[in-house]
């Protein structure tokens, strides 16, 4: 089950919200812990299994591990860990990356002259890149004494498979909310700010992400005699808009829900095309998946506490890690090592350097680095990306120039209108001034605010429900993810 589907919005949101409300404070867990597992198990019945059997065994151990205490204890707390995160991975390992790891062996088998090894593909359970960095994410800080253990296994699982973050961020750290899983207050105003914001990233999602989508893939799907350069330009802009909007769509709808159920996620998502560099950038994309990375990864393998080398090399690890996250391709692993070598020579400019390059240069020169790195992102394979990039640069390549296609043929009058529409609430923020009054006026701090701001969600949500309804082009990327 996805946010942007007609029975989600329509049959399982409002009977659970009624359900929710209805009942006293202390059966609301239940409720919540109860609709997660349906809404899991919707689409694939059998990984409801993965998810609960994992997080029994994760509370298990995690009660084992307790906080820190004596030497002799400590061995046994590590060996716990140790046990417990190879578990974790392994599943993650075994489901998203053994058809890949197969796949390049019989490639390998094939050159020497060998059969292929016989293998029945696995199917990937969807969102177990999220929940099993969240669960990571408990076990170690249970470890270190961040966090104590869950009091009870429901709590626990209602923490891992909480329906608005469970398939597609953002990654919420235990002790960021322990205390609400305890304790929350479900008020009207959280109820209110819930809705618009869920109906908000709705609208991003199905307006204007799905839109410069279906201009993304016709672009990607386009043969060497057939795509020219100014359609594969358009066509990575246009996927590029596409990832922004759908990704932060579906956190500002995750945060949203939870606002509804009276939890407080952070922000995913803090408007990154602004960036003056890739640092900044991961400053403001994906937020959650960066932290994780900086404080579980990043940081325990030494940070920039070592050397100007060492450093270099860390962000290439986390990175091409990073990639290999996001999905079980070559694609990937190169995407994740083209971010790293940016992020290094960010380091080796330094801070001082970049901020004397003015505003109007550094931020669409990020944008355009970034771009070209969405590249590796969304083509089906290495080959794919390199033809793609050689169409996109074809005096670099050496590759033969196509005529330009007529620009109808992936930019009609509505595509064109919502790609207008995301270049400027991408790039608006960076006028501070004119972003924060038109926020203000849209906002709930005024008289005018709420009720502009209850127009807009009934608006958005009759708009994006009539898309729906019409059956247009609505895809769930967090599928490759």
């Amino acid at each position: 089950m996805v946010f942007s589907s007609l029975f989600f919005l329509f049959f399982f949101l409002p009977l659970v919200l009624l359900c929710y409300r209805l009942a006293p404070p202390h059966r609301r867990n239940g409720i919540a812990l109860a609709a997660s597992l349906f809404f899991y198990a919707w689409g694939a019945p059998r990984f409801v299994f993965v998810l609960a059997g994992g997080s029994v065994f994760d509370y298990v151990v995690s009660r084992a591990i307790g906080p820190p205490g004596r030497s002799v204890r400590q061995r046994r707390r590590r060996l716990f860990l140790a046990l417990a995160i190879a578990m974790n991975l392994g599943l993650l390992l075994y489901f998203k990356y053994a058809n890949f790891a197969v796949m390049e062996l019989n490639r390998f088998l094939g050159g020497l002259g060998y059969e292929d090894i016989g293998w029945t593909a696995v199917a990937l359970p969807i969102g177990i890149s999220f929940f099993t960095f969240q669960k990571l994410s408990y076990l170690i800080d249970v470890y270190r004494g961040v966090v104590a253990p869950a009091r009870s296994l429901p709590t626990y699982m209602l923490y891992v498979s909480l329906f608005p973050q469970l398939i597609a961020g953002p990654i919420v750290r235990y002790h960021d909310v322990a205390r609400q899983l305890e304790s929350r207050a479900a008020t009207a105003d959280r109820m209110f700010e819930g809705i618009w914001r869920f109906s908000r990233g709705l609208g991003r999602k199905v307006l204007i992400a799905n839109v410069l989508g279906e201009a993304a893939n016709h672009a990607f799907a386009l043969g060497p005699d057939r795509l020219s350069t100014a359609e594969a330009w358009v066509g990575v802009v246009c996927y590029s808009f596409q990832l922004y909007f759908d990704f932060a769509g579906y956190s500002d709808m995750a945060i949203g829900l939870g606002r509804m159920l009276g939890f407080e996620f952070l922000e995913n998502f803090n408007c990154p095309y602004i960036a003056r560099s890739f640092t900044e950038f991961w400053r403001r994309w994906h937020i959650s998946l960066s932290n994780w990375m900086r404080e579980y990864l990043y940081i325990p393998l030494g940070g920039n506490r070592r050397g100007p080398a060492r450093t270099y090399l860390n962000l290439w690890i986390v990175f091409v890690l990073s990639g290999l996250w996001h999905g079980a391709s070559w694609n990937f692993i190169v995407w994740g090592m083209y971010h790293g070598l940016f992020l290094s020579l960010d380091k080796l400019a330094g801070r001082d350097r970049q901020d004397r390059i003015p505003r109007l240069v550094s931020i669409p020169a990020t944008f355009l680095l970034v771009t070209i790195g969405w590249v590796f992102f969304r083509a089906n394979d290495i080959g794919h990306a390199w033809f793609y990039l050689g169409r996109m640069f074809p005096v670099a390549a050496g590759a033969r120039a196509v005529e330009t296609a007529p620009w109808s043929r992936l930019l009609d009058a509505q595509r064109a209108w919502t790609l207008g529409a995301a270049v400027f609430f991408s790039f608006a923020p960076a006028w501070q001034g004119a972003w924060t009054a038109l926020r203000r006026w849209l906002g709930t701090d005024t008289r005018v605010g709420p009720v502009l701001a209850f127009a807009s969600s009934v608006l958005l949500v009759i708009l994006s429900a009539s898309a729906l309804a019409a059956g247009k082009f609505n895809p769930f990327i967090y599928f490759r993810f």
